[in-house]
């Protein structure tokens, strides 16, 4: 009778593999990080060659469209397949990058403002406040203005300022976490402080940092697009599907492919991603799915 009895594990997989938003997100976003890592590869021209005679160009499915440019050319003749592709290498960089150091400042506040509580917590939540109330877009703005858009500043930026989620939500669970009996049984065995936080604490409340990095990856791909088409992220001639936005929308009425491309990379980006952390959520803890 027992023998039959699924596993733990047989039990997580058939959840996971059961799961149709997270296997879709997942999809996505292995063919994302293909294009991002295998680009030299799988394009078929120099993103950055440009070739003022061939600009403009429809894509294949149009009239006067080639296979030698399958999604077209813009406006200074450069390969639009090419620059997509190359593309998910600048958002996915972004996204990550902005999701280690904005995860990497949270979490430790987080955990330190709910473990210890007291007047660490009280600092902790004044910093946390004081940095709500102030609008990540418009700071964002107002530096990248005053210091330069670069990937390097946008990535900067963007990671000093989207630390917040991270830090309350690890403050919370970290709370949950404090009071249970695993963490007494560590402390009774004389682990240290960081032992408890790092091989106790932190392990147990992975699941929610997880979601939440994933919804911050996800934010952080759509703020650089956005300061993009503003001209104040990634400058030309990087390529960038916000940038790519802000280049094409003079054509907008005339060559609508050249922001719907684009456009829809960008949102099948962000839908996997947060497909993604939807699902975990839901493998993680299935009895809270509604």
């Amino acid at each position: 009778m027992d023998a039959a009895l699924p596993t733990h594990a047989a039990m997580l997989r058939g959840r996971i593999f059961g799961h149709v938003g997270l296997m879709t997100g997942i999809a996505i976003l292995v063919v994302a990080f293909a294009c991002a890592i295998f680009a030299p590869l799988l394009a078929p021209h120099d993103p950055y060659f440009q070739d003022l005679a061939a600009r403009l160009v429809p894509p294949v499915w149009q009239p006067r469209g080639t296979w030698l440019h399958p999604l077209g050319t813009d406006n200074l003749g450069r390969d639009y397949l090419s620059r997509t592709i190359y593309g998910a290498r600048v958002s996915l960089l972004i996204g990550f990058s902005v999701m280690l150091v904005s995860g990497l400042i949270g979490t430790t506040m987080g955990l330190a403002a709910g473990y210890f509580g007291g007047r660490t917590d009280m600092a902790v939540s004044f910093i946390v406040t004081a940095r709500l109330a102030m609008p990540v877009v418009l700071v964002a703005l107002a530096v990248v203005a005053l210091v330069g858009g670069s990937l390097v500043v946008v990535i900067a930026v963007l990671g000093l300022l989207k630390w917040d989620r991270f830090a309350v939500v690890m403050r919370a669970a970290t709370q949950q976490a404090r009071a249970q009996d695993y963490v007494a049984a560590a402390k009774a065995t004389g682990a240290s402080t960081l032992r408890v936080l790092l091989g106790e604490v932190l392990p147990n409340i992975l699941p929610q940092l997880v979601v939440v990095a994933t919804l911050e990856m996800a934010s952080a791909i759509l703020l650089e697009a956005a300061l993009s088409f503003l001209g104040l992220g990634v400058q030309p001639p990087l390529p960038s599907w916000g940038l790519m936005i802000s280049e094409a929308k003079a054509y907008m009425f005339f060559s609508f492919w050249m922001i719907a491309i684009p456009g829809t990379a960008l949102g099948l980006l962000v839908l996997a991603i947060n497909l993604v952390g939807d699902g975990i959520r839901d493998v993680a803890a299935p009895e809270g799915r509604a």
